[in-house]
Formats: C-alpha cells, sequence, structure tokens
C-alpha cells in the first residue's frame, strides 16, 4: 500500500509540474513525507523533477528561451550560497512569512491590476529573479516562484512557459542530485520508489502536455497566478506549524 501510495503521489505532483511548468515539489514532498523520511522524499522528488525537465526539453526544445533558462540557472548559481547562508542564521518561520506574504500580494495584484510587463528581455529582472531563485533553492528548495514571476512578467504562452522552466530546472535539478549523492542521501530506497514510479511518469507527463496546450493567455496566467498563491499559503502555514 506504501508503494501504491508513493507512486499516486508521483503522478499526480508530475501531472501539476507537465501541465504547468512548476509546483511538483510542493506537492510531492509534503505528501511523501507523510509516510516515508524527508530525507527520502526530497531525492526522489528531485530525480523525478529531472526526469519531467528532461523528457518536455525532448518534446519542446525548440519552445525553449534558452538564453533566458542559461541566464537564470547561472544567476541561480550566484543565489545559492546566500540560500545557504540565510538558511544557517535566519529565523525560518520569519523568513517564509515574508516570503508568503510577498508571493501572494504579487498574483492577488497581478489578478485584478495590469502586472508589470516586460515586453524584451530585461539583464535586470533575470538576474534578480535568478538570483532570488537561488536564494530560496539554496535555503528550502523553493526555486520556482521567483522564475514564475519572470515568465508572467515577459507573458509567454503556455507551452514556452512550460518548456523554458524546464530548459532551467534540468540543470538546476541535476546539481542538486549531485549534491545529495556526495552527501550520501541518495540511498536504495530513493533509486527503488523512483524506478516503480518511473513508468507511471510518462502517462502524467504526457497527460500534462495535453492540458497544457489547452491553456491560453490569461487563462493560463489565472491558473499560474493561483498556484503562486497556494505556494504563499502554504508557506505561511509552515510558518506557523
Amino acid at each position: 500500500m506504501l508503494l501504491l501510495y508513493v507512486i499516486v503521489v508521483v503522478f499526480i505532483a508530475t501531472l501539476i509540474r507537465s501541465a504547468f511548468g512548476f509546483g511538483e515539489s510542493l506537492v510531492a514532498v509534503p505528501l511523501l513525507a507523510f509516510y516515508i523520511p524527508i530525507e527520502i522524499a526530497v531525492p526522489v522528488s528531485v530525480l523525478v523533477s529531472i526526469t519531467i525537465a528532461a523528457v518536455v526539453v525532448i518534446q519542446d526544445w525548440k519552445k525553449v528561451h534558452i538564453q533566458s533558462a542559461g541566464s537564470l540557472f547561472i544567476f541561480t548559481l550566484l543565489g545559492i550560497p546566500l540560500g545557504l547562508l540565510l538558511l544557517v542564521t535566519a529565523n525560518e518561520e520569519l523568513v517564509k512569512i515574508v516570503l508568503g506574504v510577498v508571493i501572494i500580494a504579487f498574483s492577488v495584484y497581478s489578478l485584478f491590476y495590469q502586472s508589470i510587463e516586460l515586453k524584451s528581455k530585461s539583464w535586470l529582472w533575470l538576474f534578480l529573479c535568478g538570483l532570488f531563485a537561488g536564494v530560496l533553492g539554496g535555503a528550502y528548495g523553493l526555486n520556482g516562484p521567483p522564475l514564475v514571476i519572470y515568465g508572467s512578467m515577459r507573458r509567454w504562452t503556455a507551452q514556452h512557459f512550460r518548456a523554458t522552466l524546464q530548459g532551467y530546472f534540468l540543470p538546476a535539478s541535476t546539481i542538486g542530485m549531485i549534491g545529495y549523492w556526495l552527501s550520501g542521501l541518495w540511498v536504495p530506497a530513493v533509486t527503488y520508489y523512483y524506478l516503480w514510479s518511473l513508468p507511471f511518469l510518462f502517462p502524467a507527463i504526457f497527460l500534462g502536455r495535453m492540458i497544457n496546450h489547452r491553456l491560453h493567455g490569461d487563462t493560463f496566467f489565472r491558473y499560474v497566478h493561483y498556484g503562486l498563491i497556494a505556494i504563499g499559503i502554504i508557506l505561511l502555514l509552515q510558518s506557523v506549524m
């Protein structure tokens, strides 16, 4: 029954990630951690992330904004040491409260008012969003929100949004997994759960792609901002639990 539970959680998380380009770790890790140790749940989620990103990039590589994905990734590397410093020095609850409030405020504003729109590539916003993705990734494994904010400001189509984020997550998650391996966290149980889930990843990825291709314009970004609000609420709940 435990294995079936893991497979179902991974399938649902993969479907969400494939449809919207982000968010699977916020579904997979908390749900998996109910029944398996967090040090196993997180590497399993990262392996799933690598698989999803690889398949999506192969499927839709023509839709990846390569320069944007590469720039965000490079600036993320600069932010990771700051994130690790934040992890060991800052008050975790306070940081999550501030982060949750900022994410919710941005998304609520974007839903009801005209949010910032970047007509062309902005090195300043690439730097800021990439840097904060690295900070949040290094501290809490939460790279996604700054990347989503940049993509929403650029008004990428749903297909470009999904593909470009995977162009970022593929190298970022791979480096993260190497770190878990070097730290001794890639244990046989991680491989066991991942390999059993693997046959179910591909149907979820392709189903998510079908959903993504049915989303257009404002409808897609409404869902994106709803997702960000959900992330903000989760952060606020984590800060008081």
